[in-house]
């Protein structure tokens, strides 16, 4: 709470907040007395006969009599401090009738006064003198000692406490049912909890003197869609029983759950529960709307009066329907039961899904049925119903109604009794001519009673509908006070003829789920539940009878009222709702009520002339105190209880009993005499601002505040307009908005569209309505307790109201533009009648002789002007502070969001009445198809402000703007632009002397001409706003606010189109990005026959990377293809699936393929698997290309032309032909040479595959030949004429000439696979090899990297983070011109191993697509020792070709041979191997540049298994032989080996250095070790097979070299120079040892790839050694 230090008040006596007024009853003489305390006072709770007060700091006061203190005085004390409480900061305070109770900051209680109850929770003491701790332990808790729940407030009756902990769980001690505990045992000395509320939100408590009441937040989601239940779901028992007595049968509901809260209600005292039998129902029967609720009884019993006449039942237990005689009754709680509306079946929290109108038809229908089977039971209320269709029928369905007709004397026998009962009969008595009441029944009864129930009938059985889905608050008396007179006007009379009225529709007028954000921390809750327990002999409890309860139950009839605080007095409760309103019931033995019923055992409403709005209740033993709002700000009270005289002491509390038996009520009449409903103080005003009242006892205390600089004054305002306003809006909607609503016909006179908006506007309404009156609720509570600015929700959650307002508005926008409140003149002619007062008077309207129609929009816009309402309020707080103060400008900030608001909302309205004004002038037809209804007009040019250019004379050309779409009307078209894709620009006018302007659509261009430079610049600006708005999303609520405007919106803009010309894109929707018209940037295309771009625009093509899907008709599936684009075709690299199955992955152009591509046709399974690799020209195979047919087993490699094989090529077969040759028509065709497995070969003419004809050469695999003319088909019998030769045996020429052949009739290297050479320079920007600019290829290639890493970034999951960071660096442009040194040169090497490594950058690129070449080349049936010979002259073709680019990108690199200087201190790198490549003793003058040295360690070891794989099958007889001699000489120990080779003695080693007896120590050599000799050189050499690059080969030769000399160099203790016959030997030796597999391989690899420039140097003899050894060991001859 702030205190403001501003000037003391009028009477100087210091303080201005919290001041304490204090009087007893009412009489004219009475005046209050202040209190004088030194601080302000906070909270007062009063006792019979002394009060307890909280002052600011913390501290507590106590004064009156006060007997538990020791010190007593007789005379009632003056406010004395409570001590024990000092240093401890009270936050709440409360008081019973003779005890007291505080709540500390940290949730801590204190209790002191009477105890001899347990009333103070502590054990042994009859009295507490002072505040003493009382703790609450919560033994749920698993912690050790228990925990203890701290405490939010208290409240304290007569010999019970009840505590609200945080955890809005409630706690209660001391004695009585009061306590809701069900103990055995009383008092209960100990704070136990009370489970029966358990797991529900409590807001708040209050305890009468013997009874309790607790405010309940509703339980989570309102669905009324439970299911009917019959078992409790926890402990499974019946819910309803039966029981059998001698004469009467018992119905009960009163099942208690010992588990937990169940949803029943415990009757209180009613029988024991005896042995219970089970009451079914058939589920076929629809079951009692009240019967399915919550557990309602179907009857419950009192004592019987035997006189009572048997024919008239009644039947009441906590105000439910219920079923007597097989009728349906409607007890006084539930009037509306067969409306639906209030009674909780319909909206409760936990209600059912209650019948349809139909429903309850038939089931009255056979509820009547029941009526013949019982004759004595028969009564005249059947005659009484009025419903159509006949409620008798001859045959009786329901079990459960058979059960109840035949029970029916007997109950009617017990239950008559029971004071409250009302039945329908006698509601009907009463609304009805007294002639219809004309059969059976005792008339004298009905007359007798009829006045009482006359009262009781004021009931809130609020007119409501069958609306199903209205829940919670709306069906809450929305309808309240209509045009009956008194209190009559709270039942219904439709409810009569509901039950013939067809079914009706459902709106829910409330926020359904989460429409207001309803934090529960941030708006209070209105969707609340009242429950009470305790006594009820005065029908305190408010369940309709005068029963106690042992534990808390639900007073149904409060629900949906939107109680928001309870207060009980000693005998008698008060609720009040978030409407301001007052329900009572208890004792009304003083008038405490506030309304004529005594007593009233159901809540009634006080009686309180029209717009006075109570905000604040108290109860004191026998009257009760009104805070309200009249018509100032002031706030004013109302009393209503004891008159009292002065001087006069009260009585005993003699409690006014009333006995059933005549039925009129005795009052006993107290001196003074009571109020006979509320009645205003007069000297309320004089107390100045009030902010709550307290009663307790006889007294009467008021808080208030003086008005210091128009603060509280403010506040007080603020809060009181809320409150109007959310009862102005209550009216509406239960007026105006529900009963339009039910109006069975609205949706057929309205039409669909109409109807749906008016359904949104209602919703919407009703959202705004919740806001408000949790809003109202909030401000009431801020004025009872704080009176801060900070606690003010509307400065905080400012959106949450601003949005509220907004939606609403637009919905009201949205129902006027299309003509809604036209529409809704006749309905609501129907429904209030020609002369709409009651339109007048809600719209707040003056002006005479408006149309109905008008009435209705200004009602509906009416809560918009309340934001004004809002700015002015919180301006005038604001100017209570210092303008520097946080205050200040929380407030002046709030205020100018809801001015700039207002404005908002005024130019919308004004846009909204613009154009419904224009849709009345225009011509029909268009209207139907352009009304939208959140579209608004904002210029048109029917003036000829605007003429389109070049037009014909007689044409109309009207242009029409919208917020969303640009209409260009003529005569009987128009045409749609919508504004998104519109662009506008302004015509230079000195060029043409015309005030043109340019409008650009995807489709069209418009010239427009305005009339005037003024008339250019308005549309201009109007347009350009209008697309800005279009474009921000905010068309329809823009809200803009004063948002300054853009001179224009942006030219480049995402937005969605439809073309409509005709051309490739006809009826295809664009959506994406666009730039002045044309789509540009990322976007989606779909044509209307399911084709779909999705990709990069430019210019309105697609252009960029693209994916496209085209759906085949005939196979049912889509083509597919994703890759790049250029000017609307595919172009450049990309993949197409076919439908057909087959994929191409490549390059297009065009749309067709073109360049490099890869044709995958069908799977393994189908028909013709297949793998076409190579070059496209115009989409048909032209070019060099492989041709894997994997079903046939051939592979083609060669020339083709239109998807033929044509010119020279080359087929293996997997049976090991081989041909190559000619081809001409697909076919081979030609000369051509033909080898098979076993070396037979034919060199001549064929004429198809493998059929020969002509003339050639046959030769065997022996050499024998035969020449001559051949015919006929390979392996399948040829006809040969010719001549047959057996060479001479010496004559080995021709097996030479022979090998040498293969080769010369293929395609040579240097032309396959061109087309992927070409890509690699088209990508560095040449148009052919080596012609062009290395810079232009280096910024190409820095683009590729940078738009390449971009698209990856989007989808990082593609690269790991090492791959990214190699693009980092190789975006980096390297220093590519200057002399090349050693170091540039290794810079060069590195950065080439990068480049090859991404396939982003082209030279990777280029590398994978020739790694893949070439494996699918030599792969699979590829793998023919035939083709090594072609594999290695590829490989050393793709290193001359990457060359070519590499000195292109680096145009000071050396070509190939040439010489780069050695810096002079010479690094021998080790992974440069290649550079020994002089003998050692020579200095090195240089490094020869050689492709392979640059390039074959970065594509050798990507090729190197399908090449080795090649070198083994060549070399596979020689390796086997070879093999085989290893494996024999292995077998030698060492030494006999060494001996065997004829390694000199001297180099035999005499001892070995081990690991395994002792590290260190040598070991002899004998005769038998193996394998120990030249070991380390052994091991070396072994390496040579996990090493790819012959260079990398030569390395390991020179290392095992260099290990046998330091070997050798060891044992003879000096430098050793070999020579070749010392070295061989050896050498030999430690080749056998090291068991090469393919040796041979191995050797040809190097010897065909190896470099040039090393061959005559030291690598070159070591290599030529290690031949030598591999020739030696093949021809070895071991004797």
């Amino acid at each position: 709470m702030e205190t403001q230090s501003k000037s003391s008040g009028d009477d100087g006596s210091g303080g201005e907040r919290g001041l304490l007024h204090s009087w007893k009853g009412y009489s004219y003489s009475v005046t209050p007395e202040r209190l004088l305390l030194p601080r302000p006072v906070l909270q007062v709770a009063l006792g019979s006969q002394h009060g307890v007060l909280l002052v600011e700091g913390g501290q507590v006061y106590s004064f009156g009599e006060l007997p538990w203190k020791q010190s007593q005085v007789p005379e009632p004390t003056k406010p004395t401090l409570e001590s024990a409480l000092s240093g401890q900061r009270v936050v709440t305070v409360a008081a019973g009738s003779f005890h007291s109770g505080a709540v500390t900051e940290d949730g801590g209680i204190h209790m002191w006064g009477e105890n001899s109850a347990g009333q103070c929770g502590l054990s042994g003491l009859s009295t507490v003198p002072n505040p003493t701790p009382v703790a609450l332990q919560d033994l749920d808790t698993v912690t050790v000692p228990p925990q203890m729940a701290p405490v939010l407030e208290l409240a304290c009756g007569e010999k019970h406490t009840l505590a609200l902990s945080v955890q809005r769980e409630v706690w209660a001690w001391g004695s009585g049912c009061q306590l809701g505990l069900n103990a055995a045992v009383f008092p209960v000395w100990k704070p136990q909890k009370v489970e029966h509320l358990a797991g529900r939100y409590v807001l708040q408590v209050a305890c009468g003197a013997s009874h309790s009441l607790a405010l309940v937040r509703c339980l989570g989601s309102y669905d009324g869609h439970r299911p009917h239940v019959d078992k409790c779901g926890r402990c499974n028992e019946l819910l309803y029983t039966m029981t059998d007595k001698e004469d009467h049968v018992i119905i009960s509901d009163s099942h208690y759950c010992p588990l937990g809260v169940e949803l029943t209600e415990d009757d209180g005292k009613l029988e024991a529960p005896t042995p219970t039998t089970g009451l079914k129902t058939s589920p076929s029967e629809p079951v009692l709307p009240s019967y399915t609720s919550k557990s309602e009884s179907l009857a419950a019993t009192t004592d019987a009066d035997p006189t009572s006449d048997p024919s008239q039942p009644q039947a009441s237990e906590e105000g439910k329907a219920s079923l007597v005689n097989g009728v349906l009754q409607a007890s006084d709680s539930d009037t509306s039961a067969l409306s639906g509306g209030e009674s909780d079946a319909v909206a409760g929290a936990k209600s059912s899904p209650y019948p349809d109108e139909q429903a309850v038809k038939d089931y009255l229908k056979k509820l009547s049925d029941n009526t013949q089977t019982d004759t004595k039971a028969s009564g005249g209320l059947n005659a009484l119903l009025p419903s159509p269709g006949g409620l008798i029928s001859s045959t009786p369905t329901s079990a459960l109604n058979n059960l109840v007709a035949s029970c029916a004397s007997a109950v009617g026998e017990r239950v008559a009794s029971t004071y409250e009962a009302l039945s329908l009969k006698k509601m009907m008595n009463f609304y009805l001519p007294s002639g219809a009441s004309r059969s059976g029944g005792s008339p004298g009864v009905v007359d007798n009673s009829a006045e009482r129930v006359r009262q009781e009938d004021s009931m809130q059985g609020k007119k409501s509908s069958s609306t199903g889905d209205i829940r919670e608050e709306e069906a809450e008396g929305l309808r309240r006070r209509l045009s009956l007179p008194g209190l009559l006007s709270q039942v219904s009379p439709r409810l009569l003829r509901k039950a013939g009225r067809p079914k009706m529709r459902a709106v829910a007028l409330t926020p359904l789920g989460g429409a207001v954000p309803e934090d529960h921390q941030v708006l209070p809750t209105l969707q609340t539940e009242v429950w009470s327990w305790g006594h009820g002999e005065h029908g305190q409890l408010g369940h309709g009878d005068n029963l106690a309860r042992l534990q808390p139950l639900c007073i149904k009839s409060l629900n949906n009222k939107e109680v928001v605080r309870v207060a009980a007095g000693a005998h008698h409760s008060l609720a009040l709702t978030a409407q301001s309103q007052v329900f009572s019931w208890g004792s009304n033995s003083s008038g405490q009520l506030g309304h004529m019923e005594s007593p009233s055992t159901v809540p009634r409403l006080a009686k309180l002339s029209e717009g006075i709005r109570v905000w604040d209740v108290s109860a004191g033993e026998r009257h009760t105190l009104l805070l309200a709002d009249g018509d100032c700000i002031q706030p004013i009270i109302y009393y209503s209880g004891q008159q009292v005289k002065e001087g006069e002491e009260e009585g005993g509390n003699e409690k006014a009993l009333h006995q059933q038996g005549g039925g009129e009520e005795e009052e006993e009449e107290q001196a003074g005499g009571y109020t006979q409903q509320p009645v205003l103080l007069p000297f309320c005003m004089n107390l100045g601002y009030v902010s709550s009242v307290f009663a307790g006892g006889r007294r009467c205390v008021a808080l208030s505040d003086r008005n210091v600089m128009g603060f509280i004054a403010s506040l007080h305002e603020l809060a009181s307009a809320e409150r109007r306003f959310y009862c102005k809006l209550c009216n509406v909607k239960s007026q105006i908005l529900r009963p339009l609503l039910e109006l069975e016909s609205l949706s057929s006179a309205l039409g669909q569209v109409i109807f749906g908006l008016l359904q949104t506007l209602a919703s919407r309404f009703g959202r705004l309505c919740h806001l408000t009156g949790q809003h109202a609720t909030s401000l009431t509570a801020n004025l009872r307790r704080g009176r801060e600015v900070k606690s003010l929700l509307i400065l905080e959650h400012t959106s949450i109201f601003l949005d509220c307002y907004h939606d609403y508005c637009s919905a009201v926008g949205n129902f006027q533009v299309m003509g809604g409140f036209q529409a809704l003149t006749k309905p609501s002619v129907d429904l209030f009648g020609k002369s709409p007062e009651l339109l007048q008077k809600l719209s707040e309207c003056s002006e005479e002789n408006l149309t109905t129609a008008d009435l209705l929009v200004v009602l509906f816009y009416l809560p918009s002007r309340h934001l004004h309402e809002y700015s002015r309020l919180l301006l005038k707080l604001a100017t209570c502070f210092e303008v520097c103060s946080t205050e200040y400008q929380k407030l002046q900030d709030s205020c100018s969001k809801f001015e700039a608001s207002v404005l908002q909302l005024k130019r919308k309205k004004k846009e909204a009445d613009y154009t419904v004004h224009f849709w009345k002038i225009f011509p029909g037809k268009m209207t139907d198809s352009l009304r939208k209804p959140y579209r608004r007009l904002i210029c048109e040019s029917s003036n000829k402000s605007l003429t389109l250019q070049n037009a014909g004379r007689f044409s109309v050309n009207w242009f029409i703007l919208f917020n969303d779409v640009l209409v260009h009307a003529q005569f009987s078209t128009h045409h749609i632009f919508p504004l998104a894709t519109l662009w506008v620009e302004p015509i230079p006018e000195e060029d043409t002397g015309l005030y043109g302007l340019k409008v650009i659509t995807p489709e069209e261009t418009l010239t427009l001409l305005a009339s005037s430079p003024m008339e250019k610049a308005k549309w201009l600006r109007s347009i350009n706003q209008a697309v800005d708005k279009a474009l921000s999303g905010k068309g329809q609520d823009a809200a803009s606010g004063s948002s300054v405007q853009k001179l224009e919106p942006p030219i480049s803009r995402t937005a969605s189109y439809t073309f409509y010309k005709e051309g490739r894109l006809k009826d295809a929707t664009y959506d994406g990005r666009w730039l002045s018209g044309k789509p540009n940037g990322r976007g989606v295309l779909k044509w209307p026959d399911g084709r779909i771009y999705t990709g990069a625009f430019k210019n309105g093509l697609e252009d960029g990377f693209g994916e496209f899907v085209a759906p085949n008709k005939t196979l049912n599936k889509n083509d597919h293809y994703q890759g790049y684009w250029k000017d609307g075709k595919m172009h450049g690299l990309g993949t197409y699936r076919y439908a057909s199955g087959e994929v191409y992955d490549g390059s297009f152009q065009e749309g067709v393929r073109h360049g490099h591509g890869m044709l995958r046709s069908g799977k393994l399974n189908t028909s013709s698997p297949s793998v076409f690799i190579g070059q496209w020209l115009q989409d048909k195979k032209t070019g060099y290309g492989v041709f894997d047919d994997i079903t046939k087993g051939e592979k083609y490699m060669g020339m083709w032309q239109d998807h033929q094989r044509q010119g020279t090529g080359v087929v293996v077969t997997q049976f090991g032909l081989y041909y190559e040759g000619a081809f001409k028509d697909n076919k081979m065709m030609g000369t051509g040479v033909l080898l098979s497995e076993d070396d037979t070969t034919y060199e001549g003419e064929f004429s198809d595959d493998w059929t020969l004809s002509g003339k050639g050469v046959l030769t065997m695999a022996n050499g024998d030949y035969l020449e001559g003319s051949f015919n006929g088909e390979w392996g399948s019998g040829l006809k040969v004429t010719g001549s047959y030769f057996k060479p001479h045996l010496f004559d080995t020429e021709k097996d030479k000439t022979q090998a040498m052949k293969l080769g010369r009739l293929c395609v040579c290297a240097e032309d396959k696979w061109q087309a992927v050479f070409e890509e690699c320079w088209s990508q560095l920007g040449c148009e052919a090899p080596g012609q062009g600019e290395p810079e232009k290829a280096w910024e190409n290639i820095a683009v590729a990297l940078t738009t390449s890493r971009r698209h990856i970034l989007d989808s990082p999951e593609i690269l790991s983070r090492s791959h990214n960071k190699t693009l980092e660096s190789l975006e980096v442009i390297p220093q590519h011109v200057g002399p090349i040194t050693m170091e540039r040169y290794n810079a060069i090497r590195l950065y080439l191993i990068k480049a090859c490594d991404t396939p982003l950058h082209p030279l990777g690129r280029l590398l994978e697509t020739l790694v893949a070449v070439y494996r699918m080349t030599y792969v699979g049936v590829g793998a023919n020792r035939r083709l090594l010979h072609q594999a290695v002259s590829e490989i050393k073709s793709y290193l001359n070709r990457i060359f070519l680019i590499v000195r292109f990108l680096f145009p000071d690199l050396p070509e190939e041979g040439g010489l780069i200087p050695e810096p002079t201190t010479d690094l021998q790198e080790k992974n440069e191997p290649d550079s020994t490549d002089a003998p050692p003793e020579s200095p090195k003058p240089a490094r020869v540049v050689s492709s392979s040295a640059l390039l074959l360690p970065v594509l050798l070891p990507r090729l190197y298994p399908p090449l080795f794989t090649l070198y083994a099958l060549d070399k596979e007889r020689e390796d086997d032989v070879y093999w085989e001699c290893v494996l024999r000489l292995n077998k030698q120990p060492d030494l006999a080996l060494l001996a065997f080779l004829g390694v000199q003695q001297k180099f035999w080693p005499v001892s070995i250095r081990t690991s395994l007896p002792a590290p260190g120590e040598k070991q002899q050599v004998i005769s038998s070790t193996k394998d120990a000799c030249f070991a380390s050189a052994v091991e070396t050499l072994q390496q040579i097979s996990t090493t790819f690059t012959p260079s990398d080969k030569l390395q390991v030769i020179q290392l095992t070299f260099e290990e046998i000399t330091q070997e050798v160099q060891a044992l003879l203790n000096q430098d050793f120079l070999w020579s070749m016959d010392d070295l061989f030997p050896v050498f030999l030796y430690v080749v056998l040892r090291a068991r090469i597999r393919n040796l041979g391989s191995e050797v040809s690899l190097i010897e065909d790839l190896m470099d040039l420039c090393v061959q005559h140097g030291e690598h070159g003899i070591m290599f030529t050694t290690l031949k030598a050894c591999y020739y030696q060991i093949q021809h070895e001859k071991i004797t």
